[in-house]
Parts: C-alpha cells; sequence; structure tokens
C-alpha cells in the first residue's frame, strides 16, 4: 500500500528523495528508471496517457512510496486512490529545473534511437513521451515560458488542492530534518543522499539505450 507519494516533477531532487525514502524504510520506491525492473506496467502508463481507466492498486503493488514521473503527472487519481498517503511536493528554482530538466530527461526522450536500441529502453522512452513531454508539457517543452508556467501552475494546484497537513512543501537541500519530522520518523546520522547529476543522468541513459545492458535502479 503506498503510504508516501511524491508530486514534484522530475529533475527537483526525486532520486534524492527516493533513496533518503528507502533509508528511512519507506521502500521501495517507485521511480521513472525503476520501471526497467518491471516493464509489466509500461503499458498501463501508456494507457492512462490515453485516458484509459487505471487500477492506481495494480501499478503501486508492492511500493510503500513513489516519486517522480509518470505518477506525477497523474497526481490528482493518486492522491485520491490512496486518501491516507503522506504527499511531497519537491520544489526547486524554476529556472535551475528548466536547465537541468532540458539538458538531461528531454534531451534523453527526444534523441534518435541507436540501431541496436534495447527494447524497452524505447518503450519506456515512447511512454515519457506520452506521458510527460506530450501529456504534461503538451508537446511545447522547448517553449521555456509555457514549460516554466506549466511548472509553477502544478505547484501552485499542489499546494492550493491538497490538505496542508497532508502535504510537506521540500527542497532536498534542506536535508533529513522537516523530512523526518513530516514522517514521524528519527534522523538519520549519516549525509542526506545527493544524486542523480546530469553527468551521471546522462551516463545512466547511455547504459539502458543499449540492448542488453543492466540496469542500476536509480533516475
Amino acid at each position: 500500500m503506498l503510504e508516501i507519494f511524491g508530486v514534484g516533477f522530475g529533475r527537483t531532487g526525486t532520486l534524492s528523495l527516493k533513496k533518503a525514502l528507502e533509508r528511512l524504510g519507506f521502500d521501495p520506491c517507485h521511480h521513472m528508471l525503476g520501471l526497467f525492473e518491471d516493464p509489466d506496467t509500461v503499458a498501463l502508463w501508456q494507457a492512462a496517457a490515453r485516458g484509459e481507466p487505471v487500477d492506481w492498486t495494480r501499478m503501486y503493488q508492492g511500493y510503500r512510496s513513489g516519486v517522480d514521473w509518470p505518477g506525477a503527472a497523474f497526481w490528482r487519481q493518486i492522491t485520491a486512490a490512496f486518501p491516507e498517503a503522506k504527499v511531497i511536493l519537491t520544489e526547486r528554482d524554476p529556472e535551475a529545473w528548466y536547465a537541468s530538466a532540458e539538458s538531461s530527461i528531454h534531451a534523453a526522450a527526444v534523441a534518435p534511437l541507436p540501431d541496436d536500441a534495447d527494447p524497452l529502453f524505447a518503450q519506456v522512452r515512447q511512454m515519457s513521451l506520452d506521458v510527460v513531454w506530450d501529456g504534461v508539457f503538451g508537446g511545447r517543452f522547448t517553449d521555456r515560458q509555457h514549460a516554466l508556467e506549466v511548472y509553477e501552475t502544478h505547484i501552485a494546484a499542489v499546494k492550493q488542492e491538497l490538505d496542508p497537513a497532508r502535504l510537506l512543501v521540500f527542497e532536498v537541500g534542506q536535508g533529513w530534518e522537516p523530512l523526518c519530522a513530516f514522517l514521524g520518523v528519527p534522523v538519520p546520522d549519516e549525509p542526506f543522499p545527493r544524486s542523480n547529476d546530469r553527468a551521471a543522468f546522462a551516463e545512466q541513459i547511455a547504459r539502458l539505450r543499449t540492448a542488453g545492458s543492466t540496469v542500476e535502479p536509480a533516475g
């Protein structure tokens, strides 16, 4: 049963949050690149992008938490399906977010596929186009002003529509304290996870693109 759900867009610290939640015992945590280990659900996400009914319990079966795309695109449906789940909205400076997303996850989604591309990578990439880039951003992510408006509208809607008692607005640079206070768990005696800079992301995608590659759970 999903206990914690992150509604922040990709590149707002979602991988760091995933690792933090798993360190705090809320594992496993669903994340976009984890779909390479759960390929049966990729078609379900594509169906969701088409507006078809979704069994969210099935989608998150076995997960205690979830962050990142594609779930963030369906945050209203998922938070309604799991009304007891606590919600975390990761934020980042809008300009920094756009620059990071443009050069990493969007670039990976629109780059030409190599001849030896892994079929699962191609399927996940198409799903990300359907859900995120053509869905959330209406095929206009390269229109910087439009993308920033979508980002800021999303943040405002989450804050307005969800019960404040259920919601933590969080920047990963704040570290363990606000997260642990919100979840009611002790603060670990170790640094907060810092993951997925752009260079590391590019290396991960390069591995995933090639048929027969192995996947480290990441994003």
